[in-house]
This record gives structure tokens, C-alpha cells and sequence, in this order.
């Protein structure tokens, strides 16, 4: 693959696992952590991230967020926290909405919104290193 230039796609829907999972799911995040780290750097490939819903915790704080572009879908729930953790934690509420993709698209987070049955066609659709960097 990398001998080709092709760009790093990866598809994450995540939420829940590391306490589920403890010391085993941040290792494993390390490792994707890494090897993308290595991909962008030393390979110099692009990596398309792709937020489904939902996308939560560590890959929304990590690799999750380390895409040169990132793609959303529509109306995914995108988070470190769930709403009620928040609130529970900072005796604060959350606005309605507020860890919707389109809340967070409007702030600057994300590249394009994409449908995921349209997804295949932007996914590949031509395009260089350069062009987007």
C-alpha cells in the first residue's frame, strides 16, 4: 500500500471499550496511534479519518482526530464524554445537540458531512498528497 501512495482510510465507530476493557483498549490505541503516526511522517500518506456514530472517548481524543481530512456522518454523535457524564461531573448542562456532527462541523472540527451511502464516491475521488496539505 504505501509503496502506492493510496490514502489511509479508517473508519472509526467507538465508545465505551476502555472502560470496558481497561489497560488492553489503550494499548491497542497506542499501537493505531503509532502506526499512524508512521504513515503520515515517515511514509508521507494521507489519512482520511471517518467518524460514524458513534464516536466517543480515546479514538475522539487520538487517532480519531489525527486525519488530514476528516469525514463525518450525518447526525453522529461525536464525543470524549456521553452528556450525562458531563453534567454529572461539572454540575453543568449540556446544550442539546452540542456532540451532534453538525454542531461541530459549523465549530471547525470536521471537513466534509458525508452521507455513508455516498461515502464510496468521495472516498475516491482523485486526488494528491499535496493537494491537501
Amino acid at each position: 500500500m504505501s509503496n502506492q501512495f493510496l490514502p489511509l482510510i479508517l473508519v472509526c465507530a467507538f465508545g465505551g471499550a476502555c472502560k470496558q476493557e481497561g489497560s488492553l483498549c489503550l494499548m491497542q490505541m497506542a499501537k493505531i496511534y503509532s502506526a499512524l503516526y508512521d504513515c503520515q511522517l515517515n511514509k508521507k500518506l494521507v489519512y482520511v479519518s471517518i467518524l460514524t456514530s458513534p464516536t466517543t472517548g480515546g479514538v475522539t481524543t487520538s487517532f480519531g482526530m489525527l486525519g488530514d481530512i476528516i469525514i463525518v456522518e450525518p447526525n453522529a454523535y461525536i464525543a470524549f464524554a456521553g452528556k450525562r457524564v458531563i453534567e454529572q461531573t461539572l454540575n453543568k448542562t449540556v446544550p442539546e445537540g452540542s456532540q451532534a456532527a453538525e454542531f461541530l462541523f459549523h465549530k471547525g472540527l470536521f471537513n466534509p458531512i458525508v452521507p455513508r451511502n455516498l461515502l464510496k464516491d468521495v472516498e475516491c475521488e482523485p486526488f494528491t498528497y499535496n493537494e491537501y496539505l
